[in-house]
This record gives structure tokens, C-alpha cells and sequence, in this order.
């Protein structure tokens, strides 16, 4: 009878967050948002159908390995190369620039160095989930700026992998590790070098992939043990799994047979990322959320201007013009989803307690909530700053305006007056 209930269990769970998923997506939201809803519901603020994250931290962790996989497979590295300087610069000057903002303010507010450094993280990375599917959906990936956004996205993925090896050798004594140097020149080297070998050619050749050609059973199984193999031998050098899993899918997703392996990795990433994103609804607090309401619309409004005001900077510092940085800035205004990966890491390491941990979360999901609104906008924001200076443009950005999804994407070349629209 106790298996038969924890069947019917976990039963309730898929159909939840499968409802959740569909319901997020018919509104034009990120299904990402329904599972998360999903867990909030299902989880000690909800129904205590699941009564904590434990229960499902394996699979979760599964979840997080695969998510680094899957975007090693389908990182592009054409769009990459073409603008990789921009978006390097952008990325670096990003983390340093968020990070120097929260190290300033951390004698107010009583912050760690860790604490400075997990913000400063969290506030220079975006949401390539939600970003990429909303340009594509708006047929906006091809423009100049779609380009130049995905860009920043890809290398704001790359920065992923030191970043979790600086919270890992980070800790509750505000002590770095002095491996660390060592462990970060290894990483970005060996991804600096296969990045360069691999983008030097149009496909590679692996045994693996010659073994299993034509045998559909065993291609996600071969993918998925590839995966965890090199997670496990980048653990056992102490460069995080999490590395060694997006290492495998940088490989395989630049063989012949890509798409073959990411068509059949695919259903399995999807389920045990939907179990990753039900996990962190199962930290909401709405109670924690309710009774912080203030702090918490505060910090979301003052994270999304730095983010927007910090990228706009950057971004014409490299020779955008202010429409392009302005256009761009407002899509990647929003915090990532990648910030539950580094907050839980920081947790562990006890670099943040638990109140800060459930801040973070709630902010989070909160500025995703905001990120397609703010994806949408962006259009008239184009439109609105063509041509204009700097002071002009900040003023016209908060004007009201309006947006039709039936619009073709407007090109800077082909912008025209906003009545016209």
C-alpha cells in the first residue's frame, strides 16, 4: 500500500506541474515559472503534498548536471564567434562592475564578501531561457540586437563554470581557497582551448558516436553516460560536475550526429529540469514573501534599473549606439535562472543563511515573472530611442507605450515613428 501511494504521489506531481506549464505557456510566460508554481503549490506553503526539497534533491541535482549538458550541445558557437568580443567584454565588465556595486554596499547593509560576491553574480547573469525563447517566438533572434543579445547570453553560460568554482573555495569565514587561481586557469583554459579547436571546424568525430550510429535505444543512454562520466572525472579533480557535464555536451553537440543526440536526450533533460524547477518552488516562502512584500517589490525594482542602467553603460561604452545598448539592456534586465544554481551552492558552503537564501529565490522568481513584459516593451523602447541622445532616450524609456505581437520585429534601419506603429 506504501508504494501504491507513493506512485499515486508522485502521479499528483507530473499533473501539476504539467498543468502549471501549460498554463504559463498559453499566457505567454515561461513554462519554467509553472513548475516553480507547481512546487509552491505542492510544497510546505501549498498542499505539503511534498514536505521538503529533500525528497527530491538527487533528481534535482540530475536536473541541474543535465542543464549544463544541454546547453553545452546547443551552444552556438557561430553566433558566438561573430560576436564574441562585444559580449566577452560585456560579460566581464558585467560581473566586475555588479559585483564592485554590491561590495560598496555591503558596510550598509552588514553583507559578507561572499554575500557581495553571490550578488554581484546574480546580478550580472540573465535568463537565457526565457530570453532566447521570447526572441524566437517574436522572430526577433535574427535582427542585429537578437544577435548580440544571445551572444551575451552565451557568454554569460560560460561564466557559469568559475563562477561555481569561486563559491565553491569561498566560505562562511569570507576565506578564499589558494587553489583557486590554479582551478580557475584550468577551467577557462581547457574551455578557452576547446572552444577555439572545436569552432575551427564544422564537426568532429568521437568513437562513441561511430559505436552507436543506428541504434536509437542506446543513443540517450551513451549520451547521458558520457555526460556523467566526465562530470564524475571533473569532480574527482575538483573542478564541480556541474563543469564536466557542460564539457560533454560542448563535445557532443559539435559531432556529426548533434542532432540526432540532442533529439533523444531531450525528453530526459526536459523531466528532470522540470523536477529542478519544482524543487525551487518548494523554497518559495509566500508566507516569507507576503510579510516582506516592500522589501521585496524595492530590491526587484532596484535590481531591474542597475541591470538595465549597468548594461545600457557597457554596452555603448563598446560602441552601441544608444538605441542598440537601450534595446538590449531592457531584455536582459531580469535575473536568471541560473541563480538558484549559484544561491544553493552558497547555501551549502554557508556563505548565506537561510533568510538571505529565500530573498534571493523570491526576487528571482519574481524578476522572471517580470522578463517577458520587459522582453515586449523592448520593441518600443527601440523605436521610442532611434536617433536620439542619451538624456532623450532615458526620458522617452518611460513613457507609456505599446506593443503589437502581429508587428514584423523593427530593424534600427527600418525604424519610424512611434505613431505609425
Amino acid at each position: 500500500m506504501e508504494n501504491a501511494s507513493n506512485i499515486t504521489e508522485i502521479a499528483i506531481v507530473v499533473m501539476v506541474a504539467l498543468t502549471g506549464g501549460l498554463v504559463l505557456a498559453r499566457l505567454k510566460q515561461p513554462p519554467i515559472l509553472g513548475y516553480i508554481l507547481a512546487g509552491v503549490l505542492l510544497g510546505p506553503s501549498g498542499m505539503e503534498l511534498i514536505h521538503s526539497r529533500e525528497s527530491v534533491t538527487t533528481l534535482a541535482d540530475l536536473g541541474i548536471l543535465l542543464l549544463l549538458f544541454g546547453l553545452g550541445m546547443e551552444l552556438n558557437l557561430r553566433i558566438f564567434k561573430k560576436v564574441w568580443i562585444v559580449t566577452t567584454l560585456c560579460t566581464i565588465l558585467q560581473t566586475l562592475f555588479s559585483f564592485v556595486i554590491c561590495w560598496g554596499c555591503s558596510t550598509f547593509f552588514g553583507w559578507s564578501l561572499g554575500m557581495s560576491v553571490l550578488l554581484g553574480f546574480v546580478i550580472a547573469l540573465s535568463s537565457t531561457a526565457v530570453i532566447v525563447k521570447t526572441l524566437e517566438r517574436m522572430d526577433y533572434d535574427k535582427t542585429e540586437e537578437g544577435q548580440i543579445t544571445i551572444g551575451i547570453l552565451i557568454a554569460q553560460d560560460l561564466a557559469i563554470i568559475p563562477m561555481i568554482l569561486i563559491l565553491k573555495s569561498q566560505n562562511a569565514a569570507d576565506t578564499l581557497d589558494i587553489s583557486l587561481i590554479f582551478k580557475l586557469l584550468v577551467a577557462v583554459g581547457m574551455t578557452i582551448w576547446l572552444i577555439r579547436y572545436l569552432g575551427a571546424r564544422q564537426r568532429v568525430r568521437i568513437p562513441l558516436t561511430t559505436i552507436i550510429a543506428g541504434e536509437k535505444e542506446l543513443t540517450p543512454i551513451a549520451s547521458l553516460t558520457f555526460c556523467f562520466a566526465a562530470a564524475g572525472i571533473s569532480g574527482l579533480m575538483d573542478l564541480s560536475t556541474a563543469y564536466g557535464a557542460f564539457l560533454a555536451g560542448l563535445v557532443l553537440g559539435n559531432t556529426h550526429e548533434r542532432n540526432v543526440l540532442i533529439d533523444s536526450t531531450k525528453p530526459i533533460q526536459t523531466v528532470l529540469l522540470m523536477v529542478f524547477f519544482l524543487s525551487i518552488g518548494l523554497l518559495v516562502d509566500v508566507s516569507f514573501i507576503l510579510n516582506n512584500m516592500g522589501m521585496m517589490l524595492q530590491g526587484l525594482v532596484i535590481i531591474t534599473v542597475i541591470k538595465f542602467v549597468l548594461n545600457m553603460v557597457i554596452l555603448h561604452a563598446l560602441r552601441l549606439s544608444w538605441a542598440q545598448s537601450s534595446l538590449i539592456s531592457v531584455m536582459l534586465a531580469q535575473l536568471g535562472e541560473f541563480s538558484f544554481l549559484l544561491t544553493g551552492i552558497a547555501f551549502k558552503e554557508g556563505i548565506v543563511t537561510g533568510f538571505e537564501q529565500k530573498l534571493i529565490i523570491s526576487l528571482t522568481v519574481m524578476s522572471l515573472a517580470l522578463s517577458p513584459f520587459l522582453i515586449s516593451f523592448s520593441r518600443y523602447v527601440q523605436v521610442k530611442n532611434q536617433g536620439l541622445g542619451f538624456k532623450d532616450g532615458i526620458k522617452n524609456l518611460f513613457t507609456l507605450g505599446f506593443y503589437s505581437p502581429n508587428k514584423e520585429p523593427l530593424l534600427l534601419d527600418q525604424a519610424e515613428d512611434v505613431n505609425k506603429i
